[in-house]
């Protein structure tokens, strides 16, 4: 008699494995269960997806190119241009087409084709070739300026100084978003903390600039550790609501407190930075007169440059140093798993708070910066949207990421300022086109192209912190994306 207890094919685990494979393979279509569906050829797909995407853009742009509204008397004047509606609509088209046709539906796999080198072949990787270029063109600008762009010298040597502002905030915030994995919705607040505590402390004190840097550091540092305190038990959604709440309370605060912050008048008369102690303007006894050359008002648009270009290498530098020690190896385990941290023994309060303090001391000298760059600051200046923009450059450029950062802060805060000047649309869409109303259309667009061709950022491949026998580069599917889980 058969032992009806013993485990047949079908209730073992292998077993129901293959009748599970079995299974998949009969709803694929293959046979002998059902003929395949009949697949499209490249053309069609690629007709389909260009039709498709055409369909879309012309939906949500018929009321910002389709139509035109101005001021009449009596109200507003409605009038119609479908031709630059019909040219969106046919770059879509084109656009989708080409990328279906050349890219996704290829017989051989483009996008992707860049890899970092392995380790022990003897070449340098990509990423480390782009960087070592990058610090050679930042190192270099304000030298290669003069000589190929003259007429527009100090226009590109300001946008540099904002690039540069941006990619220290971007790495301040990298800290706590891409390597402790803790989202912040409010890192603005920082910002306006190092900025206000330069400006009153260069006022109030007259203090230089050198004496009230570190001093702005400590301070937003500080209020990173009280912001830390509330958010210990908070992950996820909850995290980003208080750290947003808590960025527009210190705005609030700049905003009301009239007596001490100036409250919407702003604070005026910011000294500017010195060179040991020599200041940069046509007196006796300043820069240009110490060193016998003639004054020129670009020098201290180098000066400030240089400046900033130094607190972002430093940014940079302690960043990289952290991610070696034990600090920062606690920060990437909190992010991969907070429970599996707390279970190896790693005290998990001190983790966070670490990461909100240091990651607020950057932004609190990168305030204090743009404090003595703009001479004038005010609440205005401290809003919701900055704490958008530099968190959409940590998650573009890649979560914990040093180089992605840089590349992200090069492509949306160059590449809106430079279209600004953009007259290349004006030839596409006519003369009356106005390129400047459409820049937070255009970037927006083009955030979703990036996010769809690379969800996990421009660079989302990282070096491990600890290196055992081999070293390897880590996949971005195997690394947790700052959800703060």
């Amino acid at each position: 008699m058969a032992d009806t207890t013993s485990p047949s094919a079908a209730n073992r685990p292998e077993g129901a494995e293959r009748l599970s494979e079995a299974r998949r393979d009969a709803m694929r279509g293959e046979p002998p269960y059902s003929e395949a569906p009949p697949e499209d050829t490249r053309l069609v797909r690629a007709l389909k997806e260009g039709g498709i995407t055409a369909a879309l853009v012309a939906a949500l742009t018929l009321f910002f190119f389709a139509f035109r509204t101005d001021i009449a008397v009596g109200g507003l004047s409605l009038t119609a241009s479908p031709v630059v509606w019909i040219i969106a609509i046919a770059i879509a088209f084109a656009g989708r087409f080409l990328l279906t046709y050349f890219v996704f539906a290829g017989d051989t796999a483009v996008v992707g084709g860049w890899k970092k080198v392995a380790a022990g072949t003897g070449r340098m990787p990509i990423g480390k070739i782009l960087g070592v270029l990058l610090l050679f063109i930042a190192l270099t600008l304000p030298i290669l300026l003069p000589q190929f762009l003259p007429s527009q010298n100090r226009y590109l040597l300001n946008l540099g100084i904002t690039i540069l502002t941006y990619v220290m905030l971007g790495w301040g915030l990298n800290i706590v978003v891409g390597l402790a994995g803790l989202l912040d919705l409010g890192y603005v607040a920082f910002y306006a903390v190092g900025a206000y505590s330069f400006a009153l402390l260069a006022t109030n004190f007259e203090l230089g600039f050198w004496v009230c840097l570190p001093m702005a550091g400590l301070f937003a540092a500080m209020w990173g550790v009280i912001l830390g305190f509330p958010v210990l038990r908070l992950r996820g959604d909850y995290l980003a609501i208080v750290t947003l709440a808590f960025g527009e309370i210190i705005r609030i605060v700049l905003l009301n407190w009239y007596e001490f912050t100036g409250g919407p008048d702003g604070i005026l008369g910011i000294p500017e930075p010195s060179f040991f102690g020599l200041e940069f303007n046509r007196r006796d006894g300043s820069f240009s007169d110490f060193f016998g050359i003639e004054y020129s008002p670009i020098q201290k648009f180098i000066y400030l440059y240089y400046i900033i270009l130094a607190l972002a290498l430093l940014t940079n530098f302690v960043t990289m140093r952290l991610r070696k020690l034990p600090v920062g190896r606690a920060w990437e385990a909190l992010r991969e798993d907070e429970i599996a941290c707390r279970s190896l023994g790693i005290n998990t309060t001190n983790v966070k708070l670490t990461a909100f303090a240091t990651g607020a001391m950057f932004g609190g000298f990168a305030g204090s910066f743009f404090a003595t760059k703009q001479q004038f600051i005010s609440p205005e200046s401290f809003t919701f949207i900055e704490s958008a923009i530099i968190l959409a450059i940590v998650v573009l450029g890649g979560l914990g990421s040093q180089l992605g950062v840089v590349i992200a802060s090069v492509a949306m805060i160059g590449g809106i300022e430079l279209l600004r000047k953009l007259t290349v649309l004006q030839a596409v869409f006519g003369n009356d086109f106005d390129p400047t109303q459409y820049r937070m259309l255009i970037f927006g667009l083009a955030m979703v192209l990036i996010m769809v061709w690379k969800p996990r950022g421009l660079v989302s491949t990282r070096s491990p912190s600890a290196v055992y026998k081999e070293k390897k580069t880590i996949g971005a599917d195997m690394v947790a994306q700052g959800e703060g889980h």
